[in-house]
């Protein structure tokens, strides 16, 4: 009977349904928040084990299977498949034959794309590193056929359930997968590194992918859609090709420009490419925990408020969100910029990681960080325009945020001779420009927008932030050496500890003396952090 009702509590707070785009993004938030923090345990292990030079050649590996993971996936599920799901969710016989057949059809390019770039590997990896010699080369082509054979199907299959999932606004597993997929890696790299090498956390990807899908399966259960073995002409089939059409596009777009930074970096010399792709794992924290969850939270919403016409109700959700987003953003902007080094040194001081890697990395960091405000809205900016059924614009924009990024690269390293961090500032450059033609778009084709109350709240954020940083910075110089010998990971966890406290709390005054409206999402933070520690020790509880 005990067991019993375990079982039923533990099942009811995994499977539980979100009410809100808040109480989604703040699961799918605290689940993202600790995902990332084992994916830079994951770094911290790796640049302990392995020197600049191999980890150039473990990250390179990556570069074709998540190309064709982000054609696949980022430019299908989020823009059509959740949108999809939810318009057919209330005809069973509908939606089991709509999202049969786009997963099917997923599944074939999949096996197209695995079959040529397998076969054509052995030319794409020299194009896209030109600085490597031929001993690298051919180890990041090896790791690369593994990859793209196991890791990648895993993946993708393993994200349609997540997308199902979150169709449904439950948002738990499909948080705890990556979280399981980083523990893997962690594990089978500490416990085989001296036995396999660098093949050791290549083979851990492999089998944290393949837990990835296992542990969502349970999904399909609570799911209301039965999977079919058929490819039909549906209707929904034909809206998913025409909406997806442009996103697909912008991400291989994107792709090529993330590739030709691999080629850029590896013009730079040994570990170029691992700094870069350091500093862009940290700038990408705060944009995941605060972007991409308060993103992928809210399109199910928007596209259901949409629906029903409620065009008020979601001009306003809108600009509140912006700004719950900027609250956060900020802040974590300013924060990244005067605490870098010290940040960088926790996440990546590996014992093999040297100085001159830190610096340069907290640089490019710091550059990374400008755009983070306007990197943390993109998500949704681009998720309102899916959810109104209009994924062209975004495409159109990003196709000229591209081209500009891709035109500064080019000129910083092969024109002006400039280092990585260079390339930081083609990013931000280009993504800030992208967000301020978003949001004017979107601005006029919605509706009359409330700037006045909008432009008031974002200038009381930045000020509040401003004199907060100063403050921060001041005080992380004056302990340094005078408090805390940093020349120890563990003082310098203190250092970041002590700073970020004052930092905060000083945050949080000037916003209640500026009235910063925001604010009071504190509270709301602490009531659901309430309600959900009532469900875990129900949990707990039904232990004893």
């Amino acid at each position: 009977m005990c067991m019993n009702k375990i079982f039923s509590t533990t099942k009811s707070f995994i499977f539980s349904k979100q009410s809100s785009i808040f109480s989604s993004a703040l699961i799918l938030a605290t689940m993202i928040i600790i995902s990332r923090l084992f994916g830079f345990l994951r770094y911290r292990v790796l640049s302990s084990y392995f020197s600049k030079d191999q980890l150039d050649l473990f990250l390179a590996s990556f570069r074709i299977p998540d190309l064709i993971f982000e054609v696949l996936i980022t430019g299908t599920l989020t823009t059509s498949f959740i949108p999809i799901f939810i318009k057919y969710q209330k005809n069973r016989h509908e939606l089991d034959e709509n999202i049969s057949s786009i997963i099917n059809l997923i599944s074939l390019f999949l096996v197209i794309f695995v079959f040529i770039a397998y076969l054509s590997l052995d030319w794409i990896i020299p194009f896209i590193t030109p600085g490597y010699s031929q001993e690298k080369i051919k180890i990041i082509i090896d790791y690369s056929k593994l990859l793209l054979i196991w890791q990648l199907p895993c993946l993708i299959a393993g994200n349609y359930l997540t997308g199902i999932s979150q169709s449904n606004k439950r948002f738990f597993l499909p948080a705890l997968a990556p979280i399981v997929y980083n523990l893997a890696i962690i594990i089978y790299t500490y416990f085989f590194v001296n036995s396999l090498n660098l093949n050791a956390p290549v083979i851990g990807a492999n089998i944290g992918a393949l837990l990835f899908l296992l542990i969502q399966l349970p999904i399909l259960k609570q799911a209301g859609f039965s999977y079919k073995l058929m490819l039909k002409k549906t209707v929904g089939l034909i809206e998913f090709i025409r909406i997806i059409i442009p996103r697909t596009l912008t991400v291989i777009i994107a792709q090529i420009d993330a590739t030709i930074d691999l080629s850029l970096t590896s013009l730079l010399g040994t570990g170029a490419y691992t700094v870069f792709y350091f500093a862009q794992r940290l700038q990408l924290l705060p944009v995941s925990v605060v972007g991409i969850a308060f993103g992928q939270a809210s399109l199910p919403y928007l596209s259901e408020l949409f629906q029903e016409k409620k065009v008020e109700e979601f001009k306003k959700i809108v600009v509140d969100s912006i700004l719950n987003l900027f609250f956060f953003a900020i802040p974590t902007a300013s924060y990244l910029i005067f605490a870098r080094t010290p940040l960088v040194r926790l996440f990546f001081g590996g014992q093999k990681f040297d100085w001159d890697a830190t610096v340069l990395t907290a640089v490019t960091l710091s550059w990374f960080a400008v755009s983070i405000p306007f990197h943390t809205i993109y998500y949704f900016l681009t998720r309102c325009f899916y959810a109104i059924l209009d994924s062209r614009t975004p495409f159109y924009l990003s196709v000229v945020s591209i081209f500009i990024n891709l035109t500064l690269s080019l000129l910083m390293i092969l024109v002006f001779k400039q280092p990585v961090w260079s390339l930081a500032i083609s990013f931000s450059t280009a993504m800030i420009l992208n967000v301020i033609l978003l949001f004017i778009i979107f601005h006029r084709r919605i509706g009359q927008l409330n700037l006045k109350f909008f432009g008031l709240e974002s200038i009381k954020i930045f000020v509040s932030s401003l004199f907060s940083s100063l403050t921060g910075y001041y005080l992380l110089k004056l302990l340094d050496g005078l408090i805390f010998d940093t020349s120890r990971t563990i003082n310098v966890f203190f250092l970041l500890l002590t700073v970020s406290l004052v930092y905060l709390l000083l945050y949080l005054f000037l916003s209640w003396i500026f009235d910063v409206k925001e604010i009071y999402l504190i509270s709301k933070l602490v009531t659901k952090a309430k309600e959900y520690q009532k469900k875990i020790l129900e949990i707990y509880t039904s232990y004893e």
